[in-house]
């Protein structure tokens, strides 16, 4: 038989009859520690009926408990917690026996309770040692120490006596667990399964005297300045960062070595968990209907997710993307079983989205859908025009037409100080809104913010996929910076200004630090196992059509003004007549049908005079005093 089979395949009826044989050598033992080890000729005698009667029901017992199919090798608390069980019921079971025995005729013991004493107390132990002597033998052979890597686990707590049992377990990873690290100082010093515990501050001394392969992170409540923290320290000594996934992500309920993962850049991007007024939000959404459009895309749907355990009456999805809708429908069904309607639609298709709206009545819009990709919307300014502003207008028109209470506007950063047509189209699409908000009763909400992690296109999914083809890493320019955001804190944040504004406003939020992208690069290369150089390299290509250097939150006229939500600021920005702006738009919408690209974004340079291209064809319509200001 292959050592492969030897190692995956021992018949659990071999390992039942491993069992009978140690019961009955206990039951021998416990006879002859009882007697001196001279056994009299009258407990010989009835030896012949204890034997088969002990024997017997430690089987049965055996059998029906089933702890003999548990895999040898992988023997736990569980485990032995089980065995115990089984043999104390049993053992009972005799003294219980041998009590009825007395109180026959014979007016005596069947065997000394002594002997069923020794019996239980020899068989636990025989059958524990076995089990912890066969593992241990097990991990040696199929282990060799000298093929161990060591690993460190953040966290003495449950979470991380389940992940050293884990690791443990799971033989094939040859893994050996070094030290736990916590911020409890009551248990440094202190050992958890044989390993110490040391304070976090120990991590740099243990890293330089040791080669440890993994720092595992079990606890999930450590805060992200100090993750970072662990992270730099671990990459400078070249040890991989793991995270162990949330309980409700195990299989089975049970942590398995393989579902520890590395930690992802986008973990060390995010911030604190943000704290939603989840009453003011439940009462604007729960047993309304609500419409969210670009429901099928990054933002539209988690904005989705989110709303879900708020209890919506109705859910519209609206979204062209049909493959990536039929996904969304199929996550919706499995998240919650409240009533939904999707619809493959066009923004722009006005007596489509007439038709929508009058079907379903819609009291909640928040529109997600948008052209959003600078340089392809710099080379198609058309129809960012098309999107962007005339699909926002008849969305924002439709909905005061059929009283939607509230229409919340997913904006950009780059409509602060626009470089590019796509940043002057959403902020085109922002004053069109903002100066409807007075005409009607719908109150119109914006909302803006940076880049959010991982969405469609975004920078960090393209840099994962240029490293695993092995490079290079191409970034338009060394100083570049971003805002970053996770997606989730974006719609949640999006949520939250959706029900704390009052109509007119333009919330801003707060994007954390900037980010140097090239910065951001070099630690994907490091989380990857990779070197800069070596392994990979960066290229340099140059800023594309309309990309800034550093993007703005406010514009330069503009200040804010705190609200009660510390991440979320309302923006004090110019107001504009609707009489003028809807007649500007209609001039715009005009010059997009005919696509002279030229006039058109001279037009949306009228609309925006902040509006100054960036490495752009369209640098050329920009006044030359203006770009001396810039």
């Amino acid at each position: 038989m292959r050592i492969d089979n030897i190692r995956r395949y021992i018949p659990r009826n071999f390992v039942l009859v491993i069992d009978m044989f140690f019961c009955f050598c206990a039951l021998i033992l416990a006879y002859l520690l009882r007697f001196n080890f001279s056994i009299p000729a009258s407990e010989r005698e009835t030896f012949i009926y204890v034997f088969p009667f002990v024997l017997f029901f430690r089987a049965l017992s055996f059998y029906f408990s089933g702890f003999y199919k548990n895999i040898v090798r992988y023997t736990e608390a569980r485990d032995v917690q089980q065995i115990v069980v089984v043999l104390t019921l049993g053992s009972l079971f005799f003294a219980i026996a041998n009590l009825q025995y007395y109180i026959t005729p014979f007016k005596h013991f069947l065997v000394p309770y002594s002997i069923i004493v020794i019996e239980y107390l020899s068989t636990t132990f025989i059958l524990i040692a076995a089990r912890l002597i066969y593992k241990s033998m097990y991990m040696g052979a199929f282990n060799p120490a000298k093929t161990k890597r060591n690993i460190i686990i953040y966290g003495a707590d449950e979470a991380g006596i389940i992940t050293k049992r884990a690791v443990d377990r799971d033989a094939g990873t040859k893994y050996e667990v070094e030290a736990f690290l916590d911020e409890d100082p009551g248990k440094w010093g202190k050992r958890l399964e044989g390993i110490t515990v040391y304070p976090p501050d120990k991590l740099k001394e243990l890293l330089a005297n040791n080669t440890v392969a993994h720092l595992v992170m079990s606890n999930s409540e450590v805060s992200f300045e100090r993750k970072n923290k662990i992270i730099d320290t671990c990459l400078a000594y070249g040890t991989k960062v793991l995270n162990v996934p949330p309980i409700n992500n195990w299989i089975n309920g049970e942590l398995s070595f393989k579902q520890i993962k590395r930690v992802r850049i986008e973990d060390l991007l995010e911030r604190d968990p943000i704290i939603l007024d989840k009453d003011k939000i439940n009462k604007q959404i729960q047993g309304r209907t609500v419409l969210i459009t670009g429901a099928a895309g990054s933002i539209g749907s988690e904005i989705v997710r989110q709303i879900i355990p708020f209890r919506p009456k109705k859910l519209i999805l609206v979204d062209q993307a049909e493959s990536a809708l039929y996904d969304l429908e199929l996550e919706v069904k499995e998240l919650a079983t409240l009533t939904y309607k999707s619809y493959v639609a066009d923004i722009c298709n006005k007596e489509r989205m007439l038709h929508i709206f009058e079907m379903d009545k819609p009291e909640i819009v928040f529109h997600a859908a948008a052209y959003k990709h600078v340089p392809v919307m710099e080379e198609n300014p058309s129809e960012a025009i098309w999107v962007n502003v005339y699909g926002s207008r008849t969305l924002a028109d439709i909905s005061v037409k059929y009283g939607v209470e509230k229409f919340v506007m997913v904006s950009t950063d780059k409509a602060v100080n626009p470089t590019s047509v796509m940043g002057a189209s959403k902020r085109i699409g922002e004053m069109y809104v903002q100066a409807l908000n007075k005409k009607g009763g719908t109150r119109f909400v914006t909302t803006r913010f940076g880049n959010v992690l991982g969405s469609n296109g975004s920078v960090i999914p393209r840099f994962k996929l240029q490293i695993d083809k092995g490079g290079p890493i191409t970034i338009t320019h060394p100083e570049i910076t971003r805002y970053f955001m996770t997606i989730p804190e974006a719609c949640q944040l999006v949520l939250e200004a959706g029900t704390i504004g009052e109509g007119g406003e333009i919330y801003v939020f707060d994007m954390g630090k900037s980010v140097k992208i090239v910065d951001l690069a070099m630690r994907m290369i490091q989380l990857s196992g990779l070197t800069l150089g070596k392994d990979i390299k960066i290229v340099f290509t140059g800023l594309r059509p309309g990309e800034k250097l550093f993007e703005e939150l406010l514009h330069n006229n503009e200040n804010s003004l705190p609200t009660h939500h510390p991440q979320i600021m309302v923006a004090k920005v110019k107001e504009y007549d609707y009489d003028m702006v809807a007649k500007q738009i209609d001039e715009l919408i005009a010059l997009a049908s005919k696509h002279d690209e030229m006039a058109l974004v001279q037009k949306m340079k009228d609309i925006v005079p902040e509006f100054l291209s960036n490495n752009s064809v369209f640098e050329k319509l920009d006044k030359p005093i203006l770009k001396e200001k810039v």
